[in-house]
């Protein structure tokens, strides 16, 4: 059977506007550029159109159009290149914090750098100001190349995005949030655990998305969109405006409320609002993403022209059972990295045959423009699918265990318990830990030597 909410979902695509609202009703201007915000909307204009990142602008966490200095850092590619660039920055940090604090103290001082810097605050700069600025020095790394790979990046997925934010009642615009997040980039992790495209943490995508060690949907550029715009569409029923959702996507909804309360709407919130955790990330969050969609929107002004990736064609088909993954692209003679690469959520337990890929999974096929395609692929898929996921068996952690040790004594390779567990490069394990035995996964000749059938399958775009 084939399903047309792909196409369907383009028709409604095609017939709402990029305001559309909740409600069905447009708004005129869902992203205002208020006054109190667009020297900060300037700044990221540079730091993603004008600073690559060989570059680290020293400037001022508050008034961010106060730029003290460019410094060069090493390239990412150079050994060591995060260990000097921290070096440079905060020796660069501390040179101004010097010259704040002379400031502070003396703020005729007629040192040269001392007159350099004040003549970056206007006449009239009392010593609380340069007192208050010692302590708000901040260093913000380039991001022009990273930028422009965002957008080469972007063009396999934007017009699928925008048609799904659409078809969730969202300005479609909201599509150049990314850019902000990950740079487009669907393998993208943060050091605080968000993950994918649209960056959910854990907690929040749980709310959405399948997030386990068997499928982490955060990671499958497709579904997390699906998951984003009811995110946002949540925040804005909640808030009243697109500022306060979009900024409610970095510092949460019920943060937001807060400072909704306290101060009313977004301009006094961007201006007053001093929340404990309300930091320079959540107050920049909206302006960053009126600069990346403008440079998005007119990427060719700020990067010339460059070719942007082709539009991701695959197949979506809905499994009806639990089928290991080496089986599937054995029957149907597809290459295992690149099913991999379509189906991002497929977590390391399941690429290397631990676990099977679940029931009710959408599988992603390569080249699937054609829905004839796609039904002969079907059709000549064998009887491979199991009635079961493969168990998983657990231990806890003993006094004296090592991850190697435990390894060992249940006969598993020390990567896939590793895998398994999401444990660290160090594979530390503690005491009372309990830890996921994986499953040995069958050799090919068990899976391939089972009598095939035809199957009936499902042929669509998934829903989150």
């Amino acid at each position: 059977m084939v399903n047309m909410r792909f196409f369907v979902l383009l028709a409604i695509f095609c017939t709402l506007s990029c305001g559309v609202l909740g409600t069905g009703q447009a708004e005129e201007t869902p992203f205002p550029e208020y006054a109190v915000v667009k020297p900060n909307v300037s700044f990221w204009l540079k730091i993603y159109s004008h600073y690559s990142t060989t570059q680290a602008v020293i400037h001022d966490s508050l008034a961010v159009d106060i730029i003290y200095d460019v410094i060069d850092l090493v390239p990412a590619e150079v050994s060591g290149c995060r260990k000097t660039n921290r070096r440079r920055m905060k020796a660069a940090i501390r040179r101004y914090t010097q010259v704040l604090t002379r400031l502070a103290t003396d703020p005729s001082i007629q040192d040269a750098d001392c007159r350099r810097v004040a003549a970056l605050f206007g006449t009239g700069a009392t010593a609380s100001v340069f007192r208050r600025a010692a302590n708000d020095l901040r260093c913000q790394m380039g991001q022009r190349d990273r930028f422009q790979e965002g957008v080469m990046r972007s063009g396999a997925y934007m017009d699928e995005i925008r048609a799904i934010l659409a078809s969730h009642g969202v300005p479609a615009d909201l599509a150049y949030l990314p850019h902000v997040e990950s740079s487009f980039d669907i393998h993208a992790n943060s050091k605080y655990g968000a993950a994918g495209m649209w960056q959910f943490t854990r907690s929040t995508g749980r709310r959405f998305l399948t997030v386990n060690h068997i499928l982490d949907e955060r990671r499958d550029p497709i579904a997390a969109t699906h998951a984003a715009a009811k995110l946002l569409k949540e925040n804005y029923a909640k808030l009243g405006n697109w500022p306060m959702a979009i900024t409610a996507y970095n510092h949460g909804a019920a943060g937001m409320q807060r400072a909704k309360a306290m101060h009313g709407d977004y301009p006094q919130i961007f201006s007053d609002y001093d929340g404990r955790t309300f930091k320079f990330a959540s107050r920049n969050f909206y302006s960053e993403f009126l600069a990346a969609r403008k440079i998005a929107s007119d990427h060719r002004r700020y990067f010339g022209v460059m070719a942007l990736a082709d539009p991701v064609s695959r197949l979506s088909m809905r499994l009806d059972g639990f089928v290991a993954l080496d089986a599937v692209c054995r029957q149907l003679g597809l290459d295992p990295e690149v099913v991999c690469s379509l189906n991002p959520a497929l977590r390391p337990p399941v690429i290397s045959g631990q676990k099977l890929i679940p029931k009710d999974y959408w599988l992603n096929l390569p080249g699937a423009a054609q829905w004839n395609r796609g039904l002969k692929l079907a059709s000549r898929l064998p009887e491979v699918y199991q009635p079961e996921q493969r168990p998983s068996r657990f231990y806890t952690v003993q006094r004296g265990d090592t991850a190697g040790k435990i390894a060992r004594m249940h006969q598993v390779k020390l990567e896939d318990l590793v895998l398994a567990n999401n444990l660290n490069r160090r594979a530390t394990v503690y005491v009372h830990q309990r830890l996921r035995i994986p499953h040995r996964a069958p050799a090919h000749s068990e899976v391939a030597g089972k009598d095939s059938q035809e199957i009936t399958a499902t042929l669509s775009s998934p829903d989150a």
